[in-house]
């Protein structure tokens, strides 16, 4: 019975967690590519293929392991990272920002696409479950991706925002702590910091913004 509904869920999320990762590594590259670095577009990286962003551990191996080990409560994963020169930028400071926004937008816009699948789908009366459990798993997933990597540590797209937003004594001074971020995150993600005081917050602003931006649909399809 488990072994079904681990392979039910597989299926429900496959689709919602290939775009989001997708969409968002492409965004990164074809944001960097438009201004002035051709870095990721010359390795191939700015495209929708989910096969050039996925990592065989951080993508499938790890989060696999994390639900099978916390039985569903706790999981994490990532893609390959789209390589970006911020050096090729015509404005290094300025433009790095947008390139670091451009994943999380993308997702927020899928998270809003999801919703808008969902509601449709209700409001013409479909019944069957498991595309409307795949339509909420994309919108929870995007937003999940949306508020995660807007965290402001490095190497984190947050923390690539608050780097390009600060002064740059202070960017240099943050920026050192990227080689160590990674694991800084980890432990506030295991500690329960990151969820209890950025992710549940923020995604809870996330549902808010979608039930407001949906309000014209709903009354069409009521």
């Amino acid at each position: 019975m488990e072994s079904n509904n681990l392979i039910q869920t597989v299926l429900i999320f496959a689709l919602p967690v290939l775009f989001a990762i997708t969409i968002h590594e492409a965004a990164h590259g074809y944001v960097a590519r438009h201004f002035g670095d051709n870095t990721a577009a010359a390795l191939g990286r700015v495209t929708l293929n989910p096969i050039k962003h996925i990592d065989p551990v951080g993508t499938i191996l790890m989060p696999l392991m994390l639900y099978f080990a916390t039985h569903g409560a706790f999981l994490f994963g990532y893609a390959k990272p789209v390589p970006v020169n911020f050096g090729r930028l015509r404005h290094p400071k300025r433009d790095s920002v947008w390139v670091a926004l451009a994943g999380p937008v993308s997702n927020f816009i899928q998270a809003i696409l999801w919703a808008v699948v969902f509601t449709v789908l209700v409001g013409f009366g479909l019944t069957e479950r498991f595309f409307l459990e795949m339509a909420k798993a994309g919108v929870l997933v995007n937003l999940v991706m949306w508020a995660f990597n807007l965290f402001p540590l490095p190497p984190l797209d947050g923390g690539r925002v608050l780097t390009g937003l600060l002064p740059p004594r202070q960017a240099i001074a943050f920026s050192r702590v990227e080689p160590w971020g990674f694991f800084i995150v980890m432990a506030l993600v295991v500690a329960g910091v990151v969820s209890t005081f950025w992710l549940r917050p923020l995604i809870s602003v996330g549902y808010r913004i979608l039930d407001l931006l949906l309000t014209p649909l709903n009354f069409l399809l009521s």
